[in-house]
C-alpha cells in the first residue's frame, strides 16, 4: 500500500517543474508547504496562456479579449464555489489572501457591529493574521479581545469555553488547522457553542482547504477565508466566503473602480455582490491560475490528498521521534494535519534549516507568524516540516537522516 501511494505521489510530483531541480547538487525535497506549495504545469500553463492570448481587463470592455478574460475570471469563481460547496458564486469574494480576507471582515463587519462592552474571542494558536487585525480594531473601537488557551499537548483548552463565550461575544474567530502545531480544531463543537450565544463565526481555512475536503455549508461558518498559494495556485490571491445576508449588509472595504454602480460628485452607490468588495483591477491571471489549481486538486481527489497526508504524518511522527534530542510540538498524528514543528536540542532552528538546505531539503524555521504559540512552549522559534500531495516517505527518511547529521554536527 505504501509503495503504491509513493508511486502515485512520484507521478504527481513529475507535474511540478520546480521539483525536478537540484539544490546544492541534491534532489530538491520540498517540505515547506504550509508556507507555500509548489505549482503544477497545469496552473503555470493557463496563466501564461491568458497573458499570451487573452490579456485584457475584466468586466469593462465589450471587445473580444475583455470578454474572454472576463469569462475565464468568472469561471474560476464558479469553480471555487463548487470546491467548497458555497451556495452561490456570488458569495466568493476574491482577496489578496487569507490575511486580507480577515482584515476585510474586521474593517467592514467589525466596524459596523463592534464597540465598548462587546467581545471578540480568538485562540492562542492563531496566526498573526487572525490576531493583529482584531487588536488594531480593539484599540480603535473599545471592545474586549479574549482568547482560548491551549493545553501542553497543543489542543484548545475548552474547559472554560462557556465563560469565554458569552452573551457579550459578537464573534468567534479561529484557525481550522494550526500552522505550527498541526492541530485540527473541533469546528462543530465551537460553532455550536457560538450559535448558543448568538455570536458570528469566522474560520481561517488557510491550512485546511489545501489538505482536506471542505463544505462551508456543513461547517456553518459565517465567514471562511483561505489562500491560493498554499493549494497549488499562484500568490497574491485568496478567497473570502461569507453568508449572503451578512455580505449584503457589510459596507465596502475599498473604494474605486468596479465596486460601484454609480458615482456623482456628491455620492456613490455600491455594486452588487461579489463586486462590491473587489475594487480596482483584480489579480486576473492569478484568479485564473487558482481556478486551474482547483481543477488539478479535484482531479487528484481531496479525499486521497487527505488520506495520503495522514499516512505521511504518522510515518514522519514515528520516524522523527527516533531522532535524538528532537521534540515534536503539538498533538499525536490522529489529531493533526500534515505538518510537524519541532526543536532539536539547543540548536537554533535557523541552523537546522541551513544544514538541511545543504542536503537539498527545504523546511521552515522561525516563529511562523505565530509567536503566542511559541510563548506557550517557552521557545522563540521552531523548525517545521510540512507535507503535501507530492511528498513521499522517502522524503521523510531524508529529512530524518539530515536531522541526525545536524544533531551530531552541533551536539
Amino acid at each position: 500500500m505504501q509503495a503504491t501511494v509513493n508511486d502515485r505521489t512520484t507521478e504527481l510530483a513529475a507535474q511540478f517543474p520546480i521539483l525536478q531541480r537540484e539544490v546544492h547538487g541534491k534532489r530538491l525535497v520540498y517540505l515547506d508547504n504550509a508556507a507555500s506549495s509548489q505549482k503544477p504545469t497545469a496552473v503555470l500553463d493557463v496563466m501564461e496562456r491568458y497573458y499570451r492570448q487573452s490579456n485584457a481587463n475584466v468586466h469593462r470592455g465589450v471587445h473580444t479579449l475583455s470578454e474572454e478574460a472576463t469569462t475565464l475570471y468568472e469561471d474560476a469563481r464558479v469553480r471555487l464555489a463548487g470546491f467548497i460547496n458555497a451556495p452561490s458564486d456570488k458569495q466568493i469574494i476574491f482577496t489578496r489572501g487569507t490575511t486580507e480576507g480577515i482584515n476585510l471582515v474586521a474593517h467592514t463587519w467589525g466596524r459596523a457591529n463592534l464597540g465598548p462592552g462587546d467581545e471578540v474571542l480568538i485562540t492562542q494558536m492563531e496566526h498573526h493574521s487572525n490576531i493583529v487585525p482584531w487588536q488594531i480594531l480593539r484599540d480603535q473601537l473599545g471592545f474586549t479581545l479574549r482568547y482560548i488557551p491551549i493545553t501542553p499537548l497543543g489542543e484548545l483548552d475548552l474547559r472554560e469555553l462557556d465563560v469565554l463565550l458569552n452573551a457579550r461575544t459578537k464573534l468567534l474567530s479561529f484557525v481550522h488547522a494550526s500552522n505550527v502545531l498541526g492541530t485540527v480544531n473541533p469546528v462543530p463543537q465551537l460553532v455550536q457553542a457560538a450559535r448558543q450565544v448568538g455570536a458570528k463565526v469566522l474560520i481561517d481555512g488557510a491550512q485546511s482547504v489545501p489538505h482536506m475536503p471542505i463544505d462551508v455549508q456543513e461547517l456553518d461558518a459565517d465567514f471562511f477565508v483561505f489562500s491560493s498559494h498554499k493549494m497549488c495556485g499562484p500568490t497574491g490571491v485568496g478567497v473570502l466566503y461569507g453568508k449572503r445576508d451578512l455580505l449584503e449588509e457589510m459596507p465596502p472595504f475599498m473604494g474605486g473602480g468596479d465596486m460601484i454602480r454609480s458615482v456623482t460628485m456628491t455620492e456613490s452607490r455600491w455594486n452588487t455582490l461579489p463586486y462590491k468588495f473587489e475594487a480596482g483591477t483584480p489579480a486576473i491571471a492569478e484568479v485564473i491560475g487558482l481556478g486551474a489549481a482547483v481543477d488539478f486538486l479535484t482531479d487528484v481527489g481531496m479525499g486521497w490528498i487527505h488520506a495520503h497526508e495522514q499516512m505521511l504524518t504518522r510515518y514522519a511522527y514515528e520516524r522523527l521521534s527516533q531522532v535524538e534530542g528532537l521534540r515534536i510540538l503539538g498533538p499525536e498524528p490522529e489529531k493533526r494535519g500534515g505538518l510537524i514543528a519541532f526543536t532539536l536540542g539547543d540548536i537554533h532552528p535557523h541552523d537546522i534549516s541551513a544544514v538541511l538546505d545543504m542536503d537539498g531539503i527545504a523546511i521552515r524555521a522561525g516563529h511562523h507568524c505565530a509567536q503566542p504559540v511559541h510563548d506557550c512552549y517557552n521557545i522563540a522559534a521552531s523548525a517545521r516540516a510540512s507535507f503535501y500531495l507530492y511528498n513521499t516517505t522517502e522524503d521523510v527518511d531524508l529529512l530524518a537522516e539530515s536531522l541526525e547529521k545536524a544533531h551530531k554536527l552541533f551536539g
